[in-house]
């Protein structure tokens, strides 16, 4: 078992686990960590906490030290300059005509970088770009391209439920998504319809996978043959999972009849219509 304490940056991304260095922290402390893009001011999600050393992935750093009051006004001084240089890369990539979309920047807590943010469909060359935004930062110049998941949780909205992305309000990890979900739910398969504001299938389909799957655990299959209170033999052609309704074909009839689940029995043996 290992020593650990949860740390989130920017907003509800994910958790990282660091290591106490031996201290106390509860949870809403601030403190200054090192991360892969310098020093930075993080919060304390998880408190002090043993867990399994097989569920960490990467190097444990240790915590540096606790969070100040020079380092809260260097933050807020940070985030003020943020916005004149990140205006100032705006009107760099409009120049440049590269095919990216910026998204934001930010200082690390020491001011020895300056990251920006940009979303792209392909891999960009952006070595012209930087010896322009070089001179203008007595600093080291970072670029980075993150993905469109990432990029819808930076810039926010509304889904089409009409509340804030689940990424952007309360979502740390991204799940996978896949079709066979959505076809699962009996959701419409057209990728329109069911792909959030980042053109991925929304994360929301996920939610209610695991309810489906034991949902369908109950009901018969499509296609599979049935006895119900008005026959003894017919063929089910629709399913409703929440109500627990099975629609049936009976007969001669065209129109489907609905049964509730527990007016259905399957039969092992397929019969003829």
């Amino acid at each position: 078992m290992v020593n650990i304490v949860g740390i989130q940056f920017k907003g509800v991304g994910r958790i990282y686990y660091f290591d106490p260095a031996g201290e106390e922290y509860q949870v809403n402390d601030y403190v200054i960590v090192e991360t892969v893009r310098g020093l930075e001011l993080g919060k304390v999600i998880i408190p002090n906490q043993l867990i399994d050393e097989s569920s960490i992935e990467n190097e444990l750093k240790p915590i540096i030290r606790r969070a100040t009051e020079e380092d809260f006004e260097q933050e807020k001084r940070n985030q003020e300059q943020a916005m004149y240089s990140f205006e100032f890369f705006k009107n760099a990539v409009e120049k440049s005509g590269l095919e990216m979309k910026p998204l934001y920047c930010e200082y690390t807590i020491d001011r020895q970088k300056v990251i920006f943010y940009y979303t792209a469909d392909d891999r960009v060359d952006f070595r012209d770009l930087l010896k322009v935004l070089t001179p203008e930062f007595a600093m080291r110049v970072e670029l980075r391209q993150i993905g469109p998941r990432e990029a819808a949780r930076c810039v926010g909205g509304l889904g089409t439920c009409g509340k804030p992305l689940c990424c952007a309000s309360h979502l740390r990890d991204f799940n996978v998504v896949t079709m066979k979900m959505a076809k699962d739910q009996q959701m419409s398969l057209n990728t329109t319809k069911i792909s959030g504001a980042c053109g991925k299938l929304m994360c929301c389909i996920a939610y209610e996978n695991e309810l489906y799957q034991e949902a369908k655990k109950e009901m018969p299959p499509i296609n599979s043959w049935v006895k119900t209170p008005t026959c003894d033999a017919c063929k089910v052609v629709g399913l409703d999972y929440l109500k627990k309704t099975v629609k049936t074909l009976e007969g001669e009839a065209i129109v489907p009849v609905t049964h509730q689940l527990h007016e259905v029995e399957l039969i092992t043996e397929k019969k003829d219509k």
